[in-house]
């Protein structure tokens, strides 16, 4: 199982559904930084892992290999944005 660990979120003024960028550390050995948390047109989250436009073509820099690794890691983003949100709403 993958641990997903000291998450930081900077949250952003909302621009074409993007309201965050996300980083955090997968099983104590691995360091994920400038991934982008969008909202989704139906209603919640995803993820967009950083890529580096060479010429025309995209690069990715780094993603999940597995769907079980990405679903965690989405999930604790997750959970850990609607925290703060939750927790702005109270002290607005």
């Amino acid at each position: 199982m993958t641990t997903v660990e000291e998450i930081q979120l900077v949250p952003i003024k909302p621009h074409n559904g993007l309201v965050a960028f996300a980083s955090f550390v997968l099983d104590s050995k691995w360091y994920a930084g400038n991934v982008a948390v969008y909202t989704r047109p139906g209603g919640g989250y995803r993820l967009v892992y950083p890529t580096k436009k060479i010429g025309e073509r995209n690069i990715e820099i780094f993603h999940p290999i597995s769907k079980e690794v990405g679903d965690e890691v989405e999930k604790e983003v997750i959970r850990r944005l609607e925290h703060i949100n939750r927790a702005e709403e109270t002290n607005a």
